[in-house]
């Protein structure tokens, strides 16, 4: 009687089995970083040149709608890509059907990272992040290589800078044929950041696409959020096609004007409305840049003065809340030991003083939440009621908050004057104030 033996399917085989058997030869495979819609991507060790790297293998579907040679063709155009701000490439291939590229493992984390742990980040980190990877696409394009999938994601923070990642694989992905990877369900590019010429499938996509993708980028990192969301992938694809984002400075009203427009052109629906050249999109941030950091200059200079305010106001409203026993009626119910630091209102009369206000509410957050058994809450949510005239007890009621502290900064030539209220949430009495005058140098 003939023994029948069945070779299990490649595709029922552990992911991670496979990619180490594949791979046994020249890298020692540790363990899987991450997995997106077009790849995985798993840690390593180079068993010949003993250093650790990432090794992204390209799922099934797409490898299959590539095939090695384009797949490789292409992904050496990519390699040949030399720049600070772009994450090189040592190795790419084909090893029992998986498709692969290897890159430097790269200590830090994502932009992705980053903003999900903060939110917004400060304006001159912002503008800098955005310059270095213009400076890396600037290069790129030169090289007649367009990245088609510039996201947060695909921005690495390693040492201070910025590093870029992935451009052969949008290449090569982008080699493919379109009617094969609408097939596989694979979309080119990412929803929150794709240009609407991606978007509408066309056919020519050039550097002006990343351009757009960058400043999707920028936005977020100033706003807190992409320009566009929605509940799904077409909806928000369909809002990069026909609809306008909020301007910038409706949620965050530190942003400088000249950086607003930047992004309003960069965001522009027409790639021919848009910056030529991503070189272009760094001169036009390059202005704005140095007067955040003459912002950044003064706010130094006033450290000692707004930077202790805040620290002071802090301590005084936080050992207020926390000397309260828990039973007062202050501090009854759910919400317990806990404060929400609303956006400091500027009444110096100068909207340029507005990043002051900002600062100091910022300040007071951050100095708060170091003071144990406080529930403080984050900044995005709080900085969300700025500018709205809304009742003290609904906005608690909505952070879920026992108290709510508020103020006001006034700044006149030389003298800074900030002024803190911290008011009871359940029937909207005010439990403490506190006024910190003094005199500056500017």
């Amino acid at each position: 009687m003939m023994e029948l033996s069945y070779a299990p399917s490649p595709r029922l085989i552990d992911p991670l089995a496979r990619v180490q058997a594949a791979l046994a030869g020249r890298y020692t495979i540790e363990r899987e970083l991450g997995r997106g819609g077009m790849a995985t991507v798993y840690l390593a060790q180079d068993r010949k040149h003993h250093r650790p790297v990432a090794i992204k293998v390209l799922k099934p579907e797409l490898a299959a709608a590539l095939g090695p040679e384009r797949f490789l063709r292409e992904i050496d155009t990519a390699a040949r890509l030399t720049h600070p701000h772009i994450l090189p490439l040592h190795d790419s291939g084909e090893a029992a059907g998986l498709l692969y590229y290897v890159m430097p493992y790269v200590e830090g984390e994502t932009l992705r990272d980053r903003l999900e742990r903060e939110g917004q980040l400060p304006l001159e980190e912002a503008v800098r992040i955005t310059r270095e990877v213009a400076s890396a696409l600037s290069y790129a394009h030169s090289h007649d290589v367009v990245h088609r999938d510039i996201k947060p994601e695909n921005i690495l923070l390693s040492g201070g800078e910025a590093v870029v990642a992935d451009f052969g694989i949008a290449r090569a992905i982008t080699a493919a044929a379109r009617g094969q990877l609408t097939e596989t369900g694979i979309a080119i590019g990412t929803p929150g950041y794709m240009s609407p010429e991606q978007g509408a499938a066309s056919a020519r996509v050039d550097e002006r696409s990343d351009i757009y993708s960058l400043g999707c980028v920028l936005y977020e990192m100033l706003a807190g959020e992409p320009p566009f969301t929605g509940p799904s992938a077409e909806s928000i694809v369909r809002q990069h096609l026909a609809a306008a984002p909020p301007r910038v400075s409706a949620m965050r009203a530190a942003v400088p004007p000249a950086i607003e427009e930047a992004i309003v052109r960069a965001l522009a629906k027409t790639p021919a409305d848009r910056f030529a050249t991503a070189a272009d999109f760094v001169e036009a941030l390059a202005a704005p840049a140095q007067r955040v950091r003459d912002t950044g200059r003064r706010t130094s200079r006033l450290a000692a003065g707004a930077g202790l305010a805040a620290t002071l106001l802090a301590a005084a409203a936080g050992l207020f809340v926390l000397s309260r026993p828990h039973g007062t009626p202050a501090l009854a119910g759910p919400t317990g030991q806990s404060i929400a630091v609303l956006p400091f209102v500027n009444v110096s009369g100068a909207p340029q003083e507005e990043y002051l206000s900002d600062g100091i509410s910022e300040e007071l957050i951050d100095a708060l939440s170091k003071l144990p058994q406080l529930q403080v809450v984050a900044r995005p949510s709080s900085f969300a009621f700025k500018g709205k005239n809304e009742d003290v007890r609904q906005i608690a009621q909505a952070l879920q908050v026992a108290t709510v502290l508020g103020g006001s900064v006034r700044r006149a030539a030389n003298r800074l004057r900030v002024t803190a209220q911290l008011t009871d949430a359940r029937n909207g009495y005010n439990l403490w104030s506190e006024t910190y005058d003094r005199e500056m140098g500017d």
